[in-house]
């Protein structure tokens, strides 16, 4: 694991982010490494530098949108070509791409030696006051 110091979430943004987090770890533990002994499960979460807001969320007085980055990624067996993002039977997917939207998130997908999926995401924080 590779995790931002002082990343913090409001209890709106942080559920939705749990959910997803436990849904992609969960699918690589359940799926990636069948027929394997061993593998490997990687999470980064980072602030983003270039933040701008991506969809809808606006800032509101007291508070401010921030934009960060959830990697999760392994060195199984990877994901099919044929599955594609746009078109699910997976529930726990589907609620992945639910949620994601709901946080007016961006997701990607890359395919090569490992899985990747990359996640960002606009959080609220509470913008520090000046005593």
């Amino acid at each position: 694991m590779d995790l931002e110091e002082n990343a913090l979430l409001n209890m709106d943004d942080a559920v939705p982010f749990g959910i997803i987090l436990n849904e992609l770890v969960s699918n690589s533990l359940k799926y990636t490494f069948s027929g394997k002994d061993e593998g490997n499960i990687y999470i980064k979460l980072q602030k983003d530098k270039n933040v701008e807001l991506i969809n809808s969320r606006e800032e509101s007085e007291g508070f401010k949108k921030n934009s960060i980055i959830l990697k999760v990624s392994d060195d199984g067996v990877g994901i099919p070509k044929s599955i594609d993002l746009k078109d699910l039977s997976s529930i726990g997917m589907q609620l992945v791409t639910v949620l994601v939207d709901q946080l007016d998130g961006e997701l990607r997908l890359k395919r090569n030696n490992e899985t990747e999926f990359t996640i960002r995401l606009m959080v609220t924080e509470k913008e520090k006051s000046i005593s």
